[in-house]
């Protein structure tokens, strides 16, 4: 049995998440499959921390990395959900019934949680339901991007873990937790502001909650020593003002992937900065369906790059 589940893209939210405000995420048509015909003798830790000893299935996860570094685009997650969804496929489970996926759900979130100490488990309910999701910890609502909306994706020069970001940033809040709670409270209000332009399809209101978001982590950054956000990004993100978007990290940051998002591709001047500064754009579109079983489990053939958009 094979089984696909997509990557994210987390597009607000980040850090406000874990304490309760809403992330605006989106499932990517990058993610991982998971064969459960062939074992996989080398599992993740978070594939460890949901099976145990048992075999796990093979996973196929390139369309997730650029050679050995991974892209940002939530590959635990992904990897974990296929493992878990194959074995249950296997079992006859339909994994399109919601409650066989409310309960792929918990069970990944709490492997995942256990393996890397900690999160809001976003990255899991993509991999599951696909689709855009408003996500609050345990709870994901259907949306859609606000009409007009584009979305281009950029993979950074660097990459970073999540976990150690968010250590940094758990530091911080216990030596200076004035300081820690200016910067979530800032980043929470932002969250809730562009959950509610979504919810309402404001484009407008949605790019202006992006844009506030990206010199919001920068501050968290510096505040937490953390580099949440690379130097050289508050050029690209004047840059995208004067084009009417946002430019801004996806998720917890520090390098991976960032996201251009506007009503029109980014203009020869943006491209020509961002490769300056290492960045690249790559070819990501939406996933509609989240975990499902599929007939094959190719290698992701990447296009030529261009926007995620609504209609």
């Amino acid at each position: 049995m094979k089984v696909f589940a997509p990557g994210k893209l987390v597009l607000t939210g980040a850090y406000a998440v874990l304490g309760g405000a809403p992330a605006i995420v989106m499932a990517t048509s990058r993610g991982a499959y998971a064969d459960g015909s062939r074992s996989n003798p080398t599992p993740t830790a978070e594939v460890r921390a949901a099976l145990g000893d048992v075999d796990s299935p093979h996973v196929d996860a390139s369309s997730l990395f650029l050679g050995s570094r991974k892209l940002g685009l939530g590959a635990s997650a992904a990897i974990l959900v296929a493992s878990l969804a194959a074995r249950e496929a296997a079992r006859g489970a339909d994994l399109s019934d919601e409650r066989v996926r409310a309960a792929l759900f918990d069970r990944a979130r709490g492997a995942h949680a256990s393996a890397q100490s900690g999160g809001s488990g976003v990255d899991v309910a993509a991999s599951v339901h696909g689709g855009v999701l408003e996500y609050v910890p345990g709870v994901a609502r259907v949306r859609s991007l606000p009409n007009g909306t584009r979305i281009h994706v950029f993979a950074c020069g660097t990459s970073a873990r999540t976990s150690e970001l968010r250590g940094l940033v758990d530091r911080l809040a216990s030596l200076s937790p004035a300081t820690h709670a200016t910067c979530i409270d800032d980043l929470a209000s932002i969250a809730h502001e562009a959950a509610g332009a979504v919810k309402v399809g404001s484009h407008e209101r949605f790019v202006v909650a992006v844009r506030r978001a990206a010199r919001a982590l920068s501050r968290l950054g510096v505040a937490a020593n953390a580099p949440i956000v690379p130097v050289g990004f508050d050029v690209l993100e004047d840059v995208a003002t004067a084009e009417d978007a946002a430019f801004c990290v996806s998720g917890a940051g520090g390098g991976d992937v960032a996201v251009y998002v506007g009503s029109a591709p980014p203009s020869p001047a943006f491209v020509k900065r961002a490769l300056e500064l290492g960045l690249f754009e790559i070819d990501v579109a939406l996933d509609e369906k989240g975990v499902r079983a599929v007939t094959q489990s190719p290698a992701f053939v990447a296009g030529p790059a261009g926007a995620i958009s609504s209609s």
